[in-house]
C-alpha cells in the first residue's frame, strides 16, 4: 500500500532526468567557454570549440547511420579526436569501444566482430595492425583515418575520409539527447582474455557519471585542475577521468607517448596538477635524465593503480614533488573503485608500518555501495582478521551492466548479488582490504593484465617445450613482469632467444617472457603445477 509520500508525486520531466556525463561538456562549455580545454602539441582548444566538435562528430555519424545501440570502435593515442569520441559517440545514442593500441590483429578482429562495429575511427600510427585485423574480421565498419599532426612517424591512410574531413560534414548545433534511460550503454571494454577471448564488459550512462563524479571526490581534483594524459583513455575509458576531468572545467593535457621529457616538459609549461599512470610511468619519471627534468611548479597527485608502490618509490617520488595516491579497481568496475584512503596520523609511524599501510589496497570509493572479502562458497563475509583468506567482491551502480553476448559469464560473475572480483584477499580490523593473490594468475605488467594461460598456450605451441608454466616476477620499473618455466623434449634443445622469439610471433609483445628458465616444473603428487613455489623461484631471476 502507497504511503502518503508516494500519494500524487510521480516522476516528470521536471523532477527526473536520467544521469549521464554528457551533460558536464554541456555545462563547461556554457559556463566557462572561453576556458582552455585541450592542449595538445601546439593545438589549444576551449570549451565552446571542444563541445562544438564533439556535436560535429554526433552530426557526421549520425549522417553516415549511426544511431542508437549501434558500436563506434576507435583506435587512437591521447589525442584530441579520444576526448571528442568520448562525447561525441554517445552523444548520438551510440556505445564507444575504445580499442587498446597494444593489442595484435587477431584480438583486434575478434573485438570488432563481437562488438558489431558499425563505424571505425583509427589513428594513422595503428593502419598496419588494424589493416591486419580488418582483413581477418567478418564485419567491414566504415573506416575513418585520424591523422594527427604531432604524428610524424610511418603509417598510411586506409579508411574513406580523414577524421578533419569527417567531422566537416556534422553540425556543430546538432541536437543531440540524453539517454532515454540512465541504464543505456555508454561504453564497451574488453578484458584482456584470462582463459580465452576476451570479454566485452558494458557501461551504462549512470555508472560513467557516478565514477566520474566520484574520481572529483576521491582524487580531489577542485575547479580547472590540469591533468596530464599519461594514462591510456582506451583503459576502462582513462578511469573515466574523460568526464572527470571536463565535469570540473579542468584542461585535458593530452601526450601520445609517454616519455620522461615530454611528461617533465608537460607538466612544467602548463602546470600540470593531477595525473594518473601504472607504476611504470613512476619508474619512467624517477629514473628520467637529468637532462630530462625540469623542477615541478607545484605538487602534482599521481593517481596508480596495480601493484602497490614499493616504500621506496613513494619516498622518491614524495622528494621529486609527487604525491602518490594508491587505488584498485578492475573493468568492471569503471577503472578504480577502491582507494587507499591515507590516515593524516599514519604520517608520524616507522617506515616498516607505513609500507605495510601502503600495500593495502584500502576502501570504497563514495561512488561505490559496498565493497567486502567474502567466502566465495558460503558468501558469508570472511572475519575481519587480516588473515582469513577471500574473494574481493563490489556491490554498487558503478559495477558493469554485464558481459556482451555472454549471459553464462555474466550470471557467474554476479552470483548471490555481488560481483566477483576473482582477486583473493583479506579484510583487516579497520575495514581496509589487501590482496593477496590473483585466482586467474594474471600478471599486471605496465598496468596492462596478462593472462599466464594465454602465454602458457602460446609457449606450448612451440615444437621443443614438454611443459611450461608463466608467473610474475616483481618488477620495479614494470610492476611484474612475465617469466616462463620450460621442460625441454628429449632429444630438442632450444635456447631462451628462441622462444621468446616463438612468443612474439604469436602474441603481443607486452606479453611474451621477459626470462626463460630451463628445469623441471615443480608438481603436484595430481600433477598440477605449483605456481607457488615457481613465484618465490622468478624472484630469484
Amino acid at each position: 500500500m502507497a504511503g502518503i509520500y508516494d500519494q500524487d508525486l510521480e516522476r516528470n520531466a521536471a523532477n527526473f532526468q536520467p544521469l549521464t556525463p554528457l551533460g558536464f561538456l554541456e555545462r563547461a562549455a556554457s559556463v566557462f567557454p572561453d576556458h582552455t580545454a585541450i592542449l595538445h602539441g601546439k593545438l589549444k582548444r576551449n570549451y565552446r570549440e571542444f563541445y562544438a566538435r564533439s556535436r560535429r562528430l554526433a552530426s557526421a555519424l549520425a549522417k553516415v547511420g549511426v544511431g542508437v545501440g549501434d558500436t563506434v570502435a576507435v583506435m587512437l593515442p591521447n589525442a584530441p579526436a579520444m576526448l571528442e569520441a568520448h562525447y561525441g559517440v554517445p552523444m548520438v545514442g551510440a556505445v564507444l569501444n575504445s580499442l587498446n593500441t597494444r593489442l595484435d590483429a587477431a584480438i583486434l578482429a575478434f573485438t570488432l566482430d563481437h562488438g558489431e562495429a558499425k563505424v571505425l575511427i583509427t589513428d594513422r600510427e595503428f593502419s598496419p595492425v588494424i589493416k591486419a585485423a580488418l582483413a581477418l574480421a567478418v564485419r567491414k565498419p566504415l573506416v575513418i583515418d585520424y591523422d594527427d599532426p604531432e604524428y610524424t612517424g610511418a603509417g598510411e591512410r586506409i579508411g574513406v575520409m580523414e577524421y578533419e574531413d569527417f567531422l566537416a560534414t556534422g553540425d556543430e548545433d546538432f541536437a543531440w539527447k540524453t539517454p532515454t534511460d540512465e541504464w543505456d550503454a555508454i561504453a564497451l571494454n574488453y578484458t584482456s582474455g584470462t582463459t580465452g577471448d576476451p570479454k566485452g564488459v558494458v557501461y551504462h550512462h549512470r555508472g560513467a557519471h557516478l565514477l566520474a563524479v566520484g574520481n572529483v571526490v576521491t582524487c580531489g581534483l577542485g575547479k580547472h585542475p590540469v591533468y596530464l594524459w599519461t594514462l591510456p583513455m582506451f583503459h576502462c575509458n582513462g578511469w573515466c577521468f574523460p568526464w572527470s576531468i571536463t565535469l570540473v572545467a579542468g584542461t585535458h593535457v593530452c601526450l601520445r607517448q609517454v616519455r620522461a621529457k615530454a611528461m617533465f616538459d608537460a607538466i612544467a609549461d602548463h602546470k600540470v596538477t593531477h595525473m594518473c599512470g601504472a607504476p611504470i610511468v613512476m619508474s619512467t619519471l624517477l629514473n628520467a635524465a637529468e637532462a630530462d627534468k625540469r623542477p615541478l611548479p607545484s605538487r602534482v597527485e599521481f593517481i596508480t593503480a596495480a601493484a602497490p608502490p614499493p616504500e621506496a618509490v613513494l619516498a622518491a617520488m614524495q622528494d621529486a614533488g609527487f604525491n602518490v595516491v594508491h587505488v584498485y579497481g578492475l573493468t568492471e568496475v569503471y577503472g578504480p573503485a577502491v582507494v587507499n584512503d591515507w590516515h593524516a596520523e599514519w604520517d608520524a609511524l616507522d617506515a616498516k608500518q607505513r609500507a605495510f599501510l601502503k600495500s593495502r589496497q584500502g576502501v570504497r570509493y563514495s561512488a561505490l555501495e559496498a565493497l567486502d572479502v567474502l567466502d566465495p562458497e558460503t558468501m558469508v563475509p570472511v572475519p575481519a582478521d587480516g588473515e582469513t583468506l577471500g574473494e574481493v567482491m563490489f556491490r554498487g551502480n558503478v559495477v558493469m551492466k554485464g558481459y556482451l553476448k555472454n549471459p553464462s559469464a555474466t550470471e557467474k560473475s554476479f552470483a548471490g548479488g555481488w560481483f566477483h572480483s576473482g582477486d583473493l584477499g583479506v579484510k583487516h580490523p579497520d575495514g581496509y582490504i589487501q590482496l593477496k593473490d590473483r585466482s586467474k594468475d594474471i600478471i599486471i605488467s605496465g598496468g596492462e593484465n596478462i593472462s599466464s594461460i594465454e602465454v602458457e598456450d602460446a609457449l606450448y605451441k612451440h615444437p621443443a617445450i614438454a611443459a611450461a608454466a608463466v608467473v610474475a616476477k616483481p618488477d620495479e620499473k614494470w610492476g611484474e613482469t612475465p617469466v616462463a618455466f620450460v621442460e625441454l623434449r628429449d632429444g630438442m634443445s632450444a635456447t631462451a632467444e628462441d622462444i621468446i622469439a616463438h612468443c612474439r610471433a604469436h602474441l603481443a609483445a607486452y606479453k611474451c617472457p621477459r626470462h626463460v628458465v630451463f628445469e623441471e616444473i615443480p608438481k603436484t603428487s595430481t600433477g598440477k603445477i605449483q605456481k607457488f613455489r615457481l613465484r618465490e623461484l622468478a624472484k630469484e631471476v
